[in-house]
């Protein structure tokens, strides 16, 4: 609850009409949210596929590092402000339920969830939503909310890191959409060597682009006091390798890389890395 809300409040600690009112507003954005990004995946027959035969240790692995990873966004750009991190734990958990919920419904309403079906099946193809849900939710209150998310400390080094953070979210969002599809893996089979070079060059030239050349909103103008190869090594090569590093986790996570070789797995996260890395500077902005 937020500082504002807790005026709202009686004595009692009872909530009034106006606590009432903050929290369904934030639970009716977080819903919002969940629905926003995570729709393209609700609508993927790989997900609905991967749902019911992604390794159940995989699968529960990703849920537990994502209730972490929910606490320290939500301490970025959770429901409300707060204080301490038991709140943002709270918030998580919160998170993951609207993700939990939200996607239920829409695959009940989609005929993808039925009387009758297995409930390991059920289970599966709700809880592989439920993470990008869960993310989408949260970022609701910067996105609908009109707020923007916050490092949680003045720290210049404390907020470098926040920044790498955010776009470690990025990555892992847009990484998450396209690393079930079939068309991924065929493009990665397509591709040589020097189209992999050229794809990497691309992804780089346009991650700093964005982020410092084209001056979208949320950009960081260049500064004549801090050349560029200084925000090139510390914010594009960290942050691809970033995307990178989330690309090999999320390809693992899906089966992506069981059965092929070292070299067309690199080939994957390549072409994995190219989105990824969109993402991951798209966070810098929106974030």
């Amino acid at each position: 609850m937020s500082s504002d809300d807790v005026e709202d409040a009686d004595e009692t600690g009872a909530a009034t009409p106006g606590v009432r009112e903050a929290v369904l507003r934030d639970l009716g954005r977080g819903v919002g949210g969940a629905l926003i990004f995570t729709l393209p995946m609700l609508m993927t027959m790989e997900m609905w596929w991967l749902g019911i035969y992604i390794d159940r240790f995989r699968l529960g692995l990703l849920l537990i590092l994502g209730l972490p990873l929910l606490t320290v966004l939500s301490r970025h750009s959770g429901f409300e402000k707060t204080i301490q991190w038991r709140d943002d734990f709270r918030d998580a958990l919160i998170a993951y339920g609207i993700g939990v919920v939200s996607s239920a419904l829409v695959l009940m309403i989609f005929g993808l969830l039925q009387p009758g079906m297995p409930i390991d099946e059920a289970i599966g193809k709700v809880a592989i939503q439920s993470l990008p849900a869960g993310i989408g939710a949260l970022l609701a209150r910067s996105q609908l909310g009109g707020q923007q998310a916050k490092p949680d400390s003045s720290s210049q080094e404390k907020s470098y890191l926040s920044e790498l953070f955010l776009m470690c979210i990025g990555a892992l969002f847009l990484g998450l959409n396209v690393a079930p599809t079939e068309e991924m893996i065929l493009i990665s089979y397509k591709m040589t060597k020097w189209h992999a070079l050229i794809l990497i060059l691309a992804s780089l030239v346009l991650m700093h682009g964005f982020v410092y050349a084209v001056e979208f909103k949320g950009g960081v103008p260049s500064s004549p006091y801090d050349p560029w190869w200084r925000t090139f090594l510390r914010f594009t090569i960290v942050g691809y390798a970033l995307a990178a590093a989330v690309s090999i986790y999320v390809l693992w996570t899906f089966g992506r890389t069981d059965g092929t070789s070292v070299t067309q797995s690199l080939m994957s996260v390549v072409v994995l890395g190219f989105p990824a890395a969109i993402g991951a500077a798209a966070a810098r902005l929106i974030l």
